[in-house]
C-alpha cells in the first residue's frame, strides 16, 4: 500500500476500495476517492450510479493506477512469521492477511517467545487468554478460523476441553460403596433428602453417593470422573448404577454412557428400581413416549434383566409409552 503503481486501465467498486484501503469512515473514503481524482488515477464510471449517501459517491471507478504494493506484507509473512504456521493462505489473501494481521502475529510471537508453555496442557480459555489477552478469542472471536488458516490445530495448542462440574452428594466415604448415578434432577434431589433424614439403603439397596446426571450432559461430566472426585469415589472397589427414564432415550443414555467406560467404569442398572417403576405403573395410566426418540437400543440394558421383566419393558416401548423415573418419589425409596 507503500506505492501505486500503472497496471493498465481497469473498474473497481467502492467497496473494495474501501476496504483495500480500510476506509471505514465515509468522510475518509470521499477524501481518498477525490484526492485519486484530481490526480487523474481513476475516473468515475458515470453508468454505475452513486449510493445516494452525501456527498455522493460513484459505485465503480475506472483506475489507471491503483495497484497496491504489497511487498511488505508479504516479506513480513515469509520471514518474520514462525515457521510452524503455514503462511500459503495469507501470501495468496493479502487482504485477509492485513486483517487478521494482529492476531496472527501474536500467535507467531507467543511460539517464538514461549513455546516452552505449550508443554502444560490448559484449558482453551486459559491459552486464548496467553496468547491474545482475550480468553474468548479462540472460540468466540475468530481464532478458530485463523488457526485454520495457518494450519494450526488445537492439538498443537495442547489445551483441554473442560466439562461441566459433576454435580453429587455423598452420604458416607466407605469403600466400597455403590454410587448412583440418576438422569433427572427431581429423583437426585428427592433421594438425597431421603438418604440426610432417613438412612444408607434406597429400595433395599446400600447407596453411598448420588451422581446428578442431567440427561445426555452425563457424558461430559463423567468423562473426568476418575480425577475430578475425591478418591473414595473413584477407588475400583466401588459398584457403580444408573437410573434414568424407562423409554428408549434414557436406555440409550445408559447403553452409551456404559459403552463408552467399560473398561475402567462399569456401570449397570439399578434393576430393583426399574422393576419397582414397572410395578408402579401397573396401575397408573402411562405417558406418550416423547417423538423423534432414536429406538436403535441394543441388548446391554435389557440382559440386565430376566425373561418377564424384559417382555414387560418391551411391551411397553412398543405400545409406544414410558415410564419417567419422577414415578418413584420419597414415599417408595
Amino acid at each position: 500500500m507503500k506505492s501505486i503503481r500503472n497496471s493498465g486501465k481497469k473498474t473497481i467498486t467502492l467497496d473494495e476500495i474501501s476496504k483495500v484501503y480500510k476506509l471505514r469512515e465515509y468522510h475518509s473514503l470521499v477524501g481518498f476517492i477525490m484526492d485519486k481524482i484530481k490526480s487523474e488515477l481513476i475516473e468515475p464510471v458515470k453508468s454505475s450510479g452513486t449510493n445516494g449517501k452525501t456527498p455522493a459517491l460513484y459505485n465503480k471507478y475506472r483506475i489507471k493506477d491503483l495497484k497496491v504494493d504489497n511487498t511488505e506484507y508479504e516479506n513480513e509473512l515469509m520471514f518474520n512469521i514462525h515457521p510452524s504456521l503455514k503462511i500459503d493462505y495469507y501470501l495468496k489473501n493479502i487482504i485477509q492477511y492485513k486483517e487478521d494481521r494482529k492476531y496472527i502475529l501474536q500467535l507467531s510471537n507467543y511460539i517464538s517467545k514461549h513455546k516452552e508453555l505449550l508443554h502444560d496442557s490448559v484449558s482453551i480459555n486459559e491459552r486464548s487468554f496467553e496468547i491474545w489477552n482475550r480468553e474468548k478469542f479462540l472460540y468466540k472471536e475468530g481464532g478458530l478460523r485463523i488457526l485454520k488458516n495457518v494450519g494450526f490445530s488445537l492439538h498443537d495448542l495442547n489445551i483441554y476441553e473442560t466439562t461441566e462440574p459433576l454435580s453429587y452428594y455423598s452420604h458416607h466415604k466407605d469403600i466400597p460403596q455403590n454410587i448412583l448415578i440418576l438422569e433427572n434432577k427431581d429423583t437426585f434431589y428427592s433421594m438425597r433428602r431421603y438418604l440426610i433424614n432417613t438412612g444408607r439403603t434406597i429400595l433395599g439397596l446400600p447407596i453411598g453417593s448420588l451422581v446428578y446426571g442431567k440427561g445426555k450432559g452425563i457424558f461430559k461430566s463423567f468423562k473426568d470422573f476418575t480425577f475430578c472426585v475425591e478418591p473414595y469415589l473413584s477407588d475400583q472397589s466401588n459398584q457403580i448404577l444408573y437410573l434414568g427414564d424407562l423409554d428408549y432415550e434414557g436406555i440409550l443414555i445408559y447403553e452409551q454412557l456404559s459403552a463408552v467406560f467399560m473398561d475402567r467404569i462399569p456401570i449397570r442398572p439399578f434393576s430393583e428400581a426399574y422393576v419397582y417403576m414397572l410395578e408402579k405403573a401397573k396401575s397408573v395410566i402411562l405417558p406418550e413416549m416423547k417423538e423423534g426418540q432414536n429406538k436403535n437400543i441394543g441388548s446391554l440394558f435389557l440382559n440386565s434383566f430376566n425373561d418377564n421383566v424384559r417382555v414387560e419393558i418391551l411391551e411397553i416401548l412398543r405400545n409406544n409409552k414410558y415410564i419417567p423415573q419422577e414415578i418413584l418419589s420419597i414415599r417408595d425409596f
